[in-house]
């Protein structure tokens, strides 16, 4: 889909869980009304439920258009297109099936809009990994369920922040299964994703990657482990080859202890908290969770539902503005515009 006809790109946002911070951090974002210079929002939900936190978290400077579809949207203003006609009832801080329902139900409309190109980029709240579960979707996270629905042939869950960008090979996975799903094709197809982005979404000529070790020390020589010898060494010394700036594996806390992730455009972690606990710690407030390898532009801010706190006012929305921004700063690149100039306030 093309830039709306004033020149702005469309993107879609579920909701996530009706129950979580997702509602809240989405109005907040869009409290600021810069935002509209740049994007068109259009949020997949109901109007029961944006008038709802609305009113709970006393916002008077959000106003919205309501939908019955992308054809009726308003180009100057939030949107809400409406998923459901049912009222539901809305619990801040309740983990239950209505939070997971319609979570799934938003997040499935939006995505069926992003596929049939309808709209440029789809920006995700937070879901339950657990109360989402249903028929329809079965998937242990966002990155999973988009994955299979775009038909991806590989994706790569990143981090993104002004401080680093950080991949990681293997997911939501448990911890005792990380060595064994870590083979040389799948870590190519994971370094050539990381490369293929930070190239076309970001504008990196050609982009310096840092690919880090499984076991404590990178294996110490095969001391620790022989994954590094047997796996990960090979794989990059085949990138090299071929004259790419892939390099390690490297020891991952001395990695981060020693600010080296500063000389790289993006690190490669081998599984989901060897990557996200640095990431968090550097970057928590303003993180994005970016999925590379997607045929379609998808991000999310880089907490939880966060349940704990929903409906207090107290959510931080630095990490969603973010995820808009990022997204439309995709869009731009990809379009050949320059994105950092685009989206200053």
């Amino acid at each position: 889909m093309e830039h709306n006809k004033n020149g702005l790109p469309v993107v879609g946002i579920s909701i996530g869980d009706l129950n979580g911070i997702g509602p809240e951090v989405i109005l907040k974002t869009f409290t600021d009304q810069r935002l509209l210079k740049f994007v068109i929002p259009v949020i997949y939900a109901s109007h029961q439920v944006i008038s709802f936190y609305r009113k709970r978290l006393d916002i008077e400077n959000f106003n919205y258009h309501q939908a019955k579809n992308l054809d009726e949207i308003n180009p100057k203003k939030v949107n809400v297109i409406g998923c459901w006609d049912k009222e539901v009832e809305i619990k801040p801080g309740e983990i239950n099936n209505d939070g997971g329902k319609y979570a799934a139900i938003s997040l499935i409309k939006a995505a069926s809009d992003l596929k049939a190109g309808q709209i440029q980029a789809l920006i995700t709240a937070p879901i339950h990994k657990k109360n989402i579960q249903s028929e329809d979707f079965n998937f242990p996270g966002h990155t999973e369920f988009l994955t299979k629905y775009f038909d991806a042939e590989e994706t790569l869950m990143t981090l993104i922040s002004e401080k680093l960008r950080v991949g990681v090979v293997t997911g939501h996975i448990p911890l005792k299964n990380v060595a064994d799903n870590i083979t040389k094709d799948r870590l190519g197809k994971k370094i050539g994703v990381m490369e293929k982005s930070l190239m076309s979404d970001f504008g990196i000529q050609k982009p310096k990657i840092a690919v880090l070790g499984l076991n404590p020390h990178a294996g110490d020589d095969g001391l620790l482990g022989n994954e590094e010898e047997r796996v990960i060494s090979p794989v990059v010394e085949e990138f090299k080859k071929s004259g790419k700036l892939i390099f390690g594996p490297f020891s991952a806390d001395g990695f981060f202890g020693a600010l080296n992730y500063q000389k790289y455009d993006g690190v490669l972690a081998m599984y989901h908290d060897q990557g996200l606990i640095p990431f968090k710690t550097l970057s928590f407030q303003n993180g994005v969770n970016y999925t590379v390898g997607l045929p379609v532009i998808r991000t999310s801010p880089d907490h939880g539902t966060a349940h704990g706190i929903a409906g207090k006012g107290i959510a931080d929305e630095t990490s969603f503005r973010e995820a808009v921004l990022l997204a439309v700063g995709i869009i731009n690149q990809r379009i050949g515009m320059d994105s950092a100039t685009q989206l200053s306030f």
